[in-house]
């Protein structure tokens, strides 16, 4: 692989800017190089005639200067150096800054030489400043958790004392490597002895750190909103599940700091390394030796010279291994430095042989249907109204998943950080074909049980249908629910269950605070209604329903229709009660107009329910009404916010400034599509009929449509994110602390 890709692979990609800019050097340095091969034709005729007389000069003198060998001729390396570039520092508006001259440029082609060394120059003060900045803010930070772990100590001991363990505390043995201990370790006891001198008022005592410090409650939980109604005393506030929690949040806080300390550190590192690069290709190209002058002024730099990252990752580590987990170094750093995901052969060999499979099933299904010619059986019309709602379940999930497979490729290709912006732990998330291997083995197993279930005729003798096949859809339903909620680690545990709670946090709003992973889940479900009707669709019929005859009364069962209503409802609900959450903390005016989006949705969710079980004309021009509106907000929000196009303004006109896909078609090809696929709802209210499909299939066609809409929606609206990040130098993840000192919460609030 060329350095110019693998430096850019190996970026921060919300730091992308902040790094030196490599393509735009070499492509400088490409434009010297074609004016100095110009250059060089045009005197090689010149050259060619004085060839001869220096070979006659250099015989003549080739004996005085071996004779004179112990006498320097010429001048020594640096001097040469120094006589192509000067490199000095100077102080502009009280920062440092670094500046080099060029002393050729008289000679053909020194002006472009010049600018190259101008635009170096800027890089290299852009780079130098922004490793300035970051440092300082990390060294704040490690002041921050310094304090910290101070209040954790102390609180440690304090939960112990209220518990009667620290009456007498011996010293405890040192841990075996992966042993673990409930005793205090050997800054615990210090401070203990600490506390027990009489220090006069003239010593802080370091158990008394506690009455300086309060503990941040959260309303992230319905748990925490109740504790904080409710008031504790103080012994209650220093117990062993309160240690657990600040535990948690400390090593979770130390987690993400050495991780920003790696990726600084990694910074550092690889644009010393492309400045390298460069000033080397810059002496091959000119035959110049100047990378060495110029590469000492930036080892010398704050850059290349700072320790205080490497400083700050040996105290991390230290005090991460010595409190957080018992003294044993290989787990300490195993959570420090988890392991990078690696791709393995198996899932591309696994994957290709369920797509094969998928495609000979549909095959299968296409040649038996055309073969048998099932579509002019009389129980075709009974197939359509009970057996088809109960598989297009499944082909509504796989469908969504095979979009959300195509959106990780895509976001990997232009290098969207999905794992920082959805909050995945590192190595946990799936790769794309991770995502087509679980859609294409569901839809393996769903046409398997399709081609096992295809009878349109009853057993003659026994005058009904094969219960076994009749069950196959329920058993598939049922078998994807065990699976999802399987304790055991198979099958994507970490993923099935950060799922499960998104979609808990999703089913409980606004209970829990909303981030970015549960309002994102939510508005999947939006699109996912027709999936979710089916659920309830197989509630009833296999609940109510003769499945052996292949016959229901769901239509004609009042509390079937209560529900109808009610499950195309709960998706838009969740998603307009995080918004009224989200306004409520953030204090934010566009969460109100956003909440504002999904309750004319829900209205016009119900008025077209309505529509479709009673047929008259005035649920007809209500739910057209509400719809339209419905649909033009929402156009209007995916195109304005959502995706962050539509500028009039902006260098890309009518797009944004910022694109990360290169062709600009896409983008409007894009916005075209979505309006499109928006107002698929007038199907339903204009009651479009065609001859050769049956109404379930188009009710089908209709949900797919959505669900397609929905994957080209989650690509923009994650690059519009990751962009926003980019914009903001958002790399990392702020992590709440557990304690707030009262003298800071004293500075803040004024």
């Amino acid at each position: 692989m060329k350095f110019g890709k693998e430096y850019a692979s190996q970026m921060v990609p919300e730091w992308q800017e902040a790094y030196m800019n490599y393509d735009n050097l070499k492509a400088l340095l490409k434009e010297i190089q074609r004016m100095k091969l110009s250059s060089s034709r045009l005197n090689n005729a010149g050259k060619a005639a004085g060839i001869k007389r220096a070979m006659t000069l250099y015989r003549a003198f080739s004996g005085l200067m071996q004779r004179q060998s112990n006498y320097p001729i010429s001048p020594s390396k640096k001097d040469i150096e120094n006589q192509y570039i000067l490199v000095n520092s100077v102080n502009r508006d009280g920062s440092e800054m670094y500046e080099t001259t060029f002393l050729k440029v008289a000679e053909e082609g020194g002006e472009c030489e010049q600018q190259f060394f101008r635009m170096l120059d800027d890089e290299f003060n852009k780079v130098d400043k922004f490793y300035r900045t970051k440092v300082e803010e990390v060294i704040a930070e490690a002041e921050s958790l310094s304090k910290q772990m101070d209040a954790l100590i102390a609180f440690r001991i304090k939960a112990r004392k209220l518990q009667g363990v620290l009456d007498t505390v011996p010293v405890p043995p040192q841990p075996e490597p992966g042993a673990t201990s409930d005793g205090p370790n050997d800054d615990e006891i210090k401070i203990q002895e600490e506390n027990q001198k009489t220090v006069g008022g003239i010593k802080t005592v370091p158990l008394e750190i506690l009455s300086h410090v309060k503990l941040n409650r959260t309303l992230e939980t319905p748990t925490a909103i109740i504790k904080r109604i409710v008031p504790r005393q103080i012994g209650e506030r220093f117990n062993r599940e309160n240690l657990k929690k600040v535990e948690k949040q400390l090593s979770k806080a130390f987690s993400e700091f050495y991780n920003k300390l790696r990726h600084l550190k990694s910074y550092s590192f690889l644009n010393i390394l492309a400045f390298s690069k460069i000033m080397k290709k810059y002496d091959k190209i000119t035959s110049r030796r100047a990378s060495t002058s110029y590469m000492k002024m930036v080892d010398n730099s704050y850059l290349g010279s700072s320790d205080e990252l490497t400083k700050l990752m040996e105290r991390v580590e230290d005090t991460f291994i010595k409190h957080f987990s018992n003294s044993n170094r290989r787990q300490g750093m195993s959570t420090l430095r988890p392991k990078t995901k690696k791709e393995r052969h198996r899932i591309s060999f696994t994957l290709g042989l369920f797509v094969g499979c998928s495609a000979a099933l549909i095959l299968s299904l296409i040649f038996i249907i055309h073969a048998r010619n099932l579509l002019d059986k009389r129980g075709k019309t009974q197939y359509m109204e009970n057996m088809f709602p109960l598989y297009s379940f499944f082909a509504f999930i796989v469908l969504h998943m095979l979009m959300y497979g195509a959106n990780i490729y895509f976001w990997r290709r232009y290098r969207v950080n999905y794992p920082f912006i959805f909050g995945f732990k590192q190595g946990t998330e799936l790769s794309y074909r991770e995502v087509l291997l679980v859609s294409f083995g569901l839809a393996a197993l769903a046409l398997t049980s399709v081609l096992s279930n295809l009878d349109m005729e009853m057993d003659p003798k026994t005058n009904d249908y094969k219960a076994l096949t009749e069950l196959l859809p329920l058993g598939l339903v049922l078998l994807v629910i065990v699976i999802l909620i399987c304790p055991f680690n198979i099958i994507y545990r970490s993923s099935r269950f950060f799922f499960l709670t998104c979609l808990f946090h999703c089913i409980c709003a606004p209970l829990y605070k909303v981030t970015l992973q549960d309002f994102f889940l939510a508005d999947q479900l939006t699109s996912q209604v027709q999936a979710l009707r089916s659920l309830e669709f197989y509630i009833c019929y296999y609940g109510w329903g003769d499945y052996k005859h292949r016959e229901n009364t769901c239509k004609a069962s009042d509390v079937y229709n209560t529900f109808y209503f009610i499950v195309a409802v709960i998706p838009y609900l969740s998603r307009f009660l995080q918004c009224l959450r989200r306004l409520y903390e953030e204090k934010d005016p566009m969460q109100g107009y956003n909440g504002m989006k999904y309750f004319v949705t829900i209205i016009a969710i119900s008025t077209r329910t309505a529509y479709s079980l009673n047929m008259s004309l005035s649920w007809k021009i209500i739910s057209g009404i509400f719809s339209a509106i419905a649909a033009i907000y929402g156009t209007y929000w995916d195109l304005i916010v959502d995706w962050g196009l539509l500028q009039r303004n902006s260098k890309n006109r009518w797009l944004r400034d910022k694109l990360l896909i290169p062709t600009k078609s896409v983008y409007f090809a894009a916005m075209v599509l979505n309006v499109l696929l928006r107002f698929a709802w007038l199907q339903t209210v204009l009651n479009i009929q065609f001859s050769f499909l049956h109404r379930q299939t188009l009710i089908t066609i209709v949900a797919i449509l959505e669900i397609i809409r929905r994957g080209i929606w989650n690509f923009f609206r994650l690059e519009n994110e990751h962009l926003n990040n980019v914009g903001k130098y958002r790399a990392f993840k702020s992590v709440p602390l557990p304690f707030t000192y009262y003298e800071e919460d004293e500075d803040h609030d004024e």
